[in-house]
């Protein structure tokens, strides 16, 4: 099977592409909306309803009510919205169905005598102005599909609850009490359910030690495993979850978030090996479960994972000349490679055919990365950002990327 065939495939199909809402969602919604909003009348229903409709159909819904005077955000499709001399970037970037929902930098911040914590700070795109905005509220962020909420921790983990974030007015809609301390966030593919990694501990704690090299000290993840607990799904109509526990072993790391599978059936997170980019999957009640036939080839730390068809798999670096790299392209049934893209790191797909990745910039000696849009069958780079340029300061982790389908 050639990338000609395969793109030919998939423009006959993408129609028939959506994937359906889980069986009852709709009147779990308006159940629940019901209850929480009897008072509001006729006009709440509808309301709801239409918000039902736009989750069925994958498209957001733009509550125009609220400020007439917003802009709309870019529609999904084709289009690019590039900004190579912004590094970290102001303005929009995004290409296809996906966008840079938010970044966030990290630096360790000392606590007390030789313990500190890794502390991120989040830029969130409003979606009134297309730009990206500061909010040093939250320890962690994870952006729903459609871009118009966010769930957040507060500084303080693990969290005791969720907060549920109007990204347009920037104000938190409801608090959702938990029985377990939280310190990561996922949501599922179509956004009605969050995964929430539990630890026992905070899981950015560092410790400062002596370098290797050069005499100095730097800080460094608490050794001896993680504090990792287990996980809890969220409902975000309902509110409600269940927990399940997972006993973590000496191959997970401090922080090892779960994440949800293509269908949202299980979960997986990272586990450390010999080869790079192990996972393992669970089911929902906590057990260890084989990984999903379209996901067994799949490398964890490789985010763009599978295409929007579930056709083919991202996978790692394949080759590299001077400043120019390729990843490659696999049947993610097989394993089987079927071709290979530019870009070191494969970040997500715009659509069937392109992907954003981190690609180096030419003519520099070090690696410094910058956002690309990367087309199969083709080694041209369109580029979205401005390049990063490495901090020298080991404690500070630079400008790292949230993309979330729009």
């Amino acid at each position: 099977m050639n990338v000609e065939s395969l793109v030919r495939d998939t423009l006959r199909e993408q129609a028939a592409g959506q994937r359906a809402v889980e069986p009852g969602f709709a009147d779990r919604v308006l159940a629940v909306r019901r209850r929480r909003r009897r008072v509001r009348g006729l006009a709440s229903v509808a309301a709801v309803v239409t918000t039902v409709i736009a989750i069925a159909v994958g498209v957001p819904l733009l509550d125009s009510g609220r400020d007439s005077g917003r802009h709309e955000p870019p529609a999904a499709g084709n289009g690019i919205s590039a900004h190579p001399d912004q590094s970290p970037p102001r303005d929009l970037i995004a290409a296809g169905d996906v966008a840079l929902a938010a970044y966030y930098t990290a630096e360790t911040v000392e606590r007390t005598a030789g313990e500190g914590v890794s502390r991120r700070t989040y830029w969130l795109l409003d979606p009134a102005t297309g730009r990206y905005e500061k909010d040093d509220r939250w320890s962690y962020v994870a952006v729903a599909p459609g871009m118009r909420t966010a769930a957040v921790l507060e500084r303080d983990l693990p969290a005791d609850r969720i907060g549920i974030l109007d990204l347009a007015t920037g104000d938190v809609d409801r608090w959702v009490k938990v029985g377990h301390g939280v310190g990561g966030l996922a949501y599922s593919r179509d956004g009605g359910r969050i995964v929430a990694t539990t630890y026992d501990e905070n899981p950015d704690l560092r410790v400062r030690v002596q370098a290797a090299e050069g005499g100095g000290e730097a800080w460094m993840s608490e050794s001896g495993g993680t504090s990792r607990t287990g996980f809890l799904v969220l409902d975000v109509v309902t509110d409600e979850s269940t927990w399940s526990a997972v006993p973590a072993g000496r191959d997970v790391n401090a922080r090892e978030d779960f994440a949800f599978s293509r269908t949202g059936q299980l979960v997986y997170s990272r586990v450390v090996g010999e080869r790079d980019g192990l996972q393992r999957f669970y089911d929902l009640s906590g057990a260890k479960t084989a990984a999903p036939a379209d996901e067994r080839y799949l490398r964890s730390d490789v985010p763009a994972r599978l295409s929007p068809d579930g056709r083919l798999a991202a996978l790692g670096l394949a080759k590299e000349r001077k400043d120019t790299s390729w990843s490659s392209i696999r049947d993610p049934r097989t394993g089987e490679e079927v071709t290979e893209v530019r870009g070191a790191t494969l970040l997500a797909w715009a659509d069937d055919r392109r992907l954003i990745a981190w690609e180096r910039a030419p003519g520099v000696a070090e690696y410094r990365p910058r956002l690309v849009l990367v087309t199969l069958g083709s080694d041209e780079v369109t580029q979205l950002s401005g390049t990063r340029v490495p901090d020298d300061d080991f404690d500070r982790q630079e400008w790292e990327p949230v993309f979330v389908t729009r």
